[in-house]
């Protein structure tokens, strides 16, 4: 036979070489001689196609007609013009996929390659050489050489996956560290191969399968720089403080972690004298995720006696309430900031429960920054503006007063939302009302947020696009993006937090962990939750996404039953952790106790700025561990600013406002209600009797915005009452008038 041999480098992952035929025009029967002596041919077609796109990074070879001529990753033409061993080789590898029209011939080849990759020795398939993400197991062991070149392992549970791996070790084996480093995940889309799409593997699960080239590769650039660091003599650096979660203990690593973890076990003769109050008293308890641990510790366990507490985000806080004064509570006694009792106050007065009291946790204002800014004169003249350009619609975050809510209102026809409704509040209003602007404020980094998204969106297909929003498509979405608008000039100071340096170590130690992110953070984290997102691993959204992204995640550990180490970054406020504890101790336990049962642990990391944490004598490195048996003592470790973790440069690790909800406090309110003698007078939330501009009662009008996102959550549209303020809000050059205004809110 007329053939050249060609052995492959030692660089080479693989322990073959292939046969070539030079002089086939149409087919050429690839043999691939392996030492085990199985052997098998694959004819393929040479006929290649220019691809449709080409990734800037890349350097596929074309001939004078715009033709590729190279079909295989290994190929005998010469490699391209580059110093880049990796790129080199991706450009050929993606040239050999391009080259197949039918996603089933790509399914093929996958699966060939998947049969040529060594399997990896039992002792590197271990939890440690997991990579997170992946919906099969996946291991990848990685080393470096005396030459300094970086030496890949990888195997998987899946044979599409091994493929996956097979590739991957074939393009990265051998290379230099910088030039793995350099590799991003955007390259290997142009692999067309688990897209899912007209160039996808159809029918397997093609999104999942996307996300194990991204994951896989993440891990060994992790790994990588590790390795980097530790030839040089290089510190990492100090991990960020974390709980890790198993069935039978907590570890509490770092000194802020030791703080939050101090609390999950609380006294229970302080539990036993709460609930003993609350079921004499007939109290219902609403607070939100980001409630002192110490609080919430006594809560969890509390909820286990006296059904009528509920721990939240601060939407479902008032809905809770009207529940609980429906079961017969005489008081409901709230664990946040003054707006949310304000709002509880509001909708249990329009539920008809008047004489139900409401009571907030101190006798001095308790503050939010987000409420602040909705309240300063720059907002105003934010909405000011808004009403001198019909038709307008002001969208509003629910973090702020009912006051706010009232004014705002009159200026600008409005509409409250939360950070998981915000964008389909949104996109609903630009469908319903023709040349719409919308306002949003006051969180100014949500504001960004939501344009980044919906920028994003305008370069998705019309069929992506209608798949979130069914009125809308890509000609749509560019032309209402110059008609919204966000204030920038209000923030969260526990999410400002999420900035720089807290980005950079998570992409420097924690790039193949889960990241979670709440809408609030500021750009920088946002995209980097955003791309983790794409790949499978990261949510961005309100606090009860967060939450549900993590169960989720655990339960699909569990189903696999295979023993699994899940590490999320948790980028909102620490508070959370209390909620996300109880529930994955919860699902931990559900598990039935045998030989075979896996050992799953799960770490929540508190991504939060160094200066956030105060020092002890301790060596904050070490690592403290909770029995449930015995949960010991742990010590209190103070922040910058009071015990919250706080920055000198802005931001809190645990939101201050809110810790102002003690548990003293709350003991203190349980004891002396019913208030006869009027003690209690400085923590009775709010009941307005003031009036607005045009003379209507402030708690009517501020709930008018709120009444109109539960119409939108019910229906998935703008009330009728609410568009036609919108488009009837400035006749003959005058603000909304108050007939338009005093409709009867009782059809909401």
């Amino acid at each position: 036979m007329d053939s050249t041999t060609i052995p492959m480098k030692a660089s080479s992952p693989f322990p073959y070489s292939i046969s070539v035929n030079p002089k086939s025009k149409l087919l050429t029967p690839f043999s691939f001689q392996i030492p085990n002596k199985l052997s098998f041919s694959i004819y393929k077609s040479i006929k290649c196609l220019k691809p449709p796109f080409q990734s800037s990074r890349l350097n596929f070879p074309y001939d004078k007609r715009g033709v590729s001529i190279s079909c295989s990753a290994y190929s005998t033409s010469a490699p391209p013009e580059t110093s880049d061993i990796a790129i080199s080789r991706l450009n050929r590898l993606t040239s050999e996929f391009l080259s197949l029209i039918d996603p089933v011939d790509r399914v093929k080849r996958l699966l060939q390659y998947a049969a040529l990759l060594p399997p990896l020795d039992e002792s590197k398939r271990t939890a440690r050489n997991r990579v997170m993400g992946c919906t099969a197991q996946v291991w990848v062991d990685v080393s470096m050489d005396d030459e300094g070149r970086m030496r890949f392992k990888a195997d998987s549970d899946s044979e599409i996956t091994k493929g996956f791996c097979a590739c991957l070790v074939s393009v990265l084996d051998g290379a230099f560290p910088d030039e793995v480093l350099r590799l991003m995940t955007e390259d290997l889309a142009t692999l067309n191969v688990g897209s899912g799409g007209g160039f996808g593997v159809g029918g397997l699960k093609g999104k999942s399968r996307v996300n194990t080239w991204y994951n896989v590769l993440i891990t060994m650039q992790k790994r990588t720089k590790a390795l980097v660091a530790e030839r040089e003599g290089k510190v990492i650096g100090e991990p960020f403080p974390s709980l890790v979660i198993a069935m039978d203990e907590i570890v509490a690593k770092g000194s802020y972690a030791e703080a939050q973890a101090r609390y999950l076990f609380p006294d229970e003769s302080v539990v036993s004298k709460l609930v003993e109050l609350l079921q004499e008293k007939k109290i219902g308890i609403v607070a939100h995720f980001y409630m002192d641990p110490e609080v919430q510790g006594v809560l969890t366990s509390a909820q286990k006696q006296w059904p009528h507490i509920h721990i939240s985000d601060s939407l479902v806080m008032a809905d809770r309430a009207v529940k609980m004064a429906e079961a017969g509570c005489d008081f409901i006694a709230v664990l946040g900031v003054d707006f949310m009792s304000e709002n509880v106050r509001a909708i249990l007065d329009q539920a008809g429960f008047e004489k139900v009291g409401v009571y907030r946790m101190s006798n001095e204002r308790i503050g939010c920054s987000l409420a602040d800014a909705a309240a300063s004169p720059s907002y105003i003249k934010y909405l000011e503006t808004a009403s001198m350009s019909p038709p307008s619609l002001h969208v509003i975050y629910i973090n702020t007063s009912l006051e706010t809510k009232a004014h705002a209102h009159e200026l600008v026809p409005t509409i409250t939302c939360t950070s998981s409704n915000v964008v389909q509040t949104i996109l609903q209003a630009f469908a319903q009302v023709p040349n719409l602007t919308v306002y949003y404020g006051p969180d100014s980094y949500m504001g960004a947020n939501i344009a980044e998204l919906l920028q994003q969106m305008a370069m998705m297909t019309d069929e992506e696009i209608t798949e979130i929003h069914p009125q809308h498509n890509r000609d749509s979405v560019r032309s209402f993006l110059p008609r919204l608008r966000y204030y920038q000039d209000g923030t969260c100071i526990v999410h400002h937090l999420f900035g720089h340096e807290v980005v950079e170590k998570i992409n420097e130690m924690y790039c193949d962990a889960f990241l979670t992110a709440h809408l609030e953070v500021p750009g920088e984290m946002f995209s980097l939750a955003m791309e983790a997102k794409k790949r499978g691993m990261g949510v961005v959204g309100s606090t009860q996404n967060i939450l549900d992204f993590i169960k989720q995640r655990v339960k699909e550990a569990l189903n696999r039953n295979v023993d699994d180490h899940l590490q999320f970054v948790l980028g909102t406020e620490s508070g959370m952790v209390t909620s996300i504890v109880a529930a994955v101790r919860k699902m931990l336990s559900s598990v039935e106790a045998s030989s075979s049962r896996a050992n799953i642990n799960v770490e929540i990391v508190f991504p939060v700025s160094a200066d956030s944490i105060a020092r002890t004598s301790r060596n904050s490195s070490m690592a403290s561990t909770i029995e449930m048996h015995d949960p010991g003592k742990l010590a209190v470790v103070p922040g910058v600013a009071g015990g919250e973790g706080c920055s000198i440069h802005g931001g809190c690790a645990s939101c201050p406002y809110m810790k102002m909800n003690s548990l003293a406090a709350l003991l203190k309110v349980c004891h002396q209600l019913p208030d006869d003698g009027h003690i209690l007078s400085a923590y009775e939330a709010a009941r307005f009797s003031s009036q607005t501009k045009s003379g209507k009662p402030v708690a009517d009008v501020g709930c008018e915005p709120i009444l109109h996102m539960r119409h939108f959550q019910s229906t998935r549209e703008l009330p009728g009452k609410l568009v036609h303020q919108i488009l009837h809000s400035h006749e003959n050059g005058k603000a909304m008038s108050s007939r338009e205004k005093s409709v009867d809110t009782a059809r909401f």
